[in-house]
């Protein structure tokens, strides 16, 4: 017999599935004959499958270790996908090191990423912060390879590989759920600090559609649509004006592929060192003077929905990413609310 405790990050899931996920390689057939002969059990009473599992609940298999090993459920080593993840997370957190967590709680995580860093694998051989993240939790004792079988933490939102700033992590079922929904209904608002090339006066709201050309990885911003064509709106306002560049706020009211870099570049004002967008004689100046290689743009705030159930604490919380020293390089003096 084999008794399990459902963690906080396994929580939330049909019981159902996640006896498929613990015993891969049994048939349905299978599980749901055993539920019905009471061989597996949920808190020491029979069950249908359909529960919706909760922390704490405690499921009893009374198979045999063999049975158990045949399904996939070995006793002591992962599955090898599970084991090649394990590995690769491991390696990630030695590459990446001890990046700035700037929020935890049981269910989300919230990460400085730094410029440089994939958000998720563009390639098969690539390290990402997902890799990273479940390295941090191997590491920090908040999961265990055992639990990886039924549940992997995950990032909820993408930053492009050399966008700085706020990477939100789901470590439980429950968070990766709800993260997911507030990022899909954009009831989670989003802001952005980034430098533009000249003197910006005022901010406003702005419209357009952005087309994507998959074969070169860029966007074309459009002033009516077209087959292929996403709408997008971009708020941004100035907040402080150096000698040739202007520190501006985003909030992202959509959310799409190079949108804050091709739209404001569509409006006359380029991202200081922005390789796809920006102005290259303005570039190749600023990397001979502060060494920028790539575009200064830093997701420093989110601001929650309301929440209720698991998250509820969340509800109204803001978060902050300190910005990148290369900011305050470019800046000198900045206002105290961003430096």
């Amino acid at each position: 017999m084999r008794q399990v405790t459902i963690t906080s990050g396994e929580a939330g899931q049909r019981f159902d599935k996640y006896l498929r996920k613990y015993l891969k390689e049994a048939p349905d057939s299978f599980l749901y004959k055993m539920l019905r002969k009471k061989n597996i059990t949920l808190n020491s009473g029979k069950a249908s499958g359909g529960e919706r599992l909760q922390a704490g609940d405690v499921v009893c298999l009374y198979l045999s270790e063999e049975t158990l090993a045949g399904f996939g459920a070995g006793a002591s080593m992962p599955a090898d996908k599970d084991r090649h993840l394990t590995e690769e997370s491991w390696a990630a957190y030695r590459k990446f090191g001890k990046l700035q967590v700037v929020y935890e709680d049981e269910h989300i995580l919230a990460v400085n990423k730094p410029a440089g860093i994939l958000s998720q694998k563009a390639a098969l051989h690539d390290l990402s912060l997902n890799e990273w993240l479940i390295g941090y939790l191997l590491a920090t004792k908040k999961i265990t390879e055992e639990s990886l079988r039924t549940f992997h933490p995950s990032v909820c939102n993408r930053l492009d590989r050399n966008t700085s700033g706020i990477v939100i992590c789901g470590k439980s079922l429950c968070g990766s759920q709800e993260m997911s929904r507030v990022f899909r209904d954009r009831s989670l608002h989003k802001y952005y600090l980034l430098y533009v090339e000249g003197h910006m006066c005022q901010g406003q709201t702005i419209e357009g559609y952005l087309y994507k050309d998959r074969r070169s990885n860029r966007v074309e911003i459009l002033p009516v649509a077209r087959p292929g064509c996403a709408k997008i709106v971009t708020s941004y306002r100035p907040v402080h004006t150096g000698q040739e560049e202007t520190l501006v706020e985003v909030e992202l009211i959509t959310g799409k592929t190079h949108q804050i870099r091709a739209h404001l570049a569509s409006e006359g004002f380029p991202l200081t060192g922005d390789p796809k967008y920006g102005n290259p004689l303005l570039n190749e100046k600023r990397k001979r003077e502060y060494g920028i290689t790539h575009q200064l743009l830093h997701a420093y705030r989110v601001v929650f929905p309301r929440f209720t159930g698991a998250l509820e604490a969340l509800s109204g919380r803001e978060i902050r990413a300190p910005l990148p020293a290369v900011f305050r390089r470019l800046g000198g003096s900045l206002p105290a609310e961003y430096g």
